[in-house]
């Protein structure tokens, strides 16, 4: 499992010892992998690059039968954000797994402004460079000839009740719907699933109220603040060319 906070789990916590589940275990034990056979170097705020430079070489030396990517959506919040940046990153990832005899699935987005409220202009703004990432992406899968997960298509996908209380991560039910998109994606591809993943929670653990405002206050909010003192400069000129359009 390769990517950001979601892939690494957030949103799905585990009872007693702490730490997160989240997609990569579901996935893993829907294809019958061992628990040594199952490698995670994700982690959070990581951006396609990260994937490329940090989380590849273990990847690759895993020789795992399959590799979720899930990531780019904290490429598209920050000042750097370039398409053709990603597309290249992502297509070194895909070519260098495929090469030990990796399947990559990486994942096509949503528009996340239906999920996370925002006002008009930075949603627009959002959404456009949501837009510009999926494109990069789709062009790499075409060009690759990978499955993808389209989460745009992801039954319940839109539901509060797959979000966590932050609405940035799945909750366990979100976490067990992207188990259960990338099993049939993989499916289609060929590989056997003896296990599908049920939508039924069961094994993590409800966060608790505290919880939730602990992490809010903790790290969601400074989270926010970071991401959009560098992204608003972006919606601001959005905001002008909407407004010069509006003039003509």
């Amino acid at each position: 499992m390769l990517g950001d906070s979601t892939a690494v789990g957030l949103g799905d916590p585990l009872p007693n010892r702490g730490g997160w589940r989240g997609v990569g275990p579901l996935v893993a034990e829907a294809l019958g992998v061992e628990p040594d056979g199952y490698l995670n170097p994700s982690f959070t705020g990581a951006r396609m690059g990260c994937v490329l430079t940090k989380q590849l070489p273990a990847a690759v030396a895993h020789q795992p039968d399959v590799a979720l990517v899930v990531a780019g959506m904290n490429d598209t919040l920050r000042p750097d954000f370039s398409a053709e940046k990603i597309a290249a990153d992502l297509t070194e990832v895909i070519r260098s797994l495929a090469a030990v005899g990796t399947t990559v699935v990486p994942v096509r987005y949503h528009d996340h402004g239906k999920v996370f409220r925002l006002p008009q202009s930075l949603r627009r703004a959002l959404s456009e460079r949501v837009a510009e990432l999926n494109a990069a992406i789709e062009g790499v899968v075409e060009r690759e000839s990978v499955p993808c997960l389209d989460l745009e298509l992801l039954p319940g996908a839109y539901d509060l009740t797959a979000w966590s209380v932050d609405r940035l991560h799945p909750s366990e039910l979100g976490h067990r719907m992207l188990a259960t998109g990338f099993t049939e994606r993989l499916a289609e591809a060929g590989f056997a699933v003896p296990r599908p993943v049920s939508l039924t929670c069961s094994g993590g653990v409800e966060p608790s109220t505290a919880g939730h405002l602990g992490w809010l206050v903790l790290k969601g909010v400074p989270w926010v603040w970071r991401r959009g003192r560098e992204f608003v400069p972006y919606a601001a000129v959005i905001m002008w060319h909407s407004f010069r359009e509006r003039l003509r």
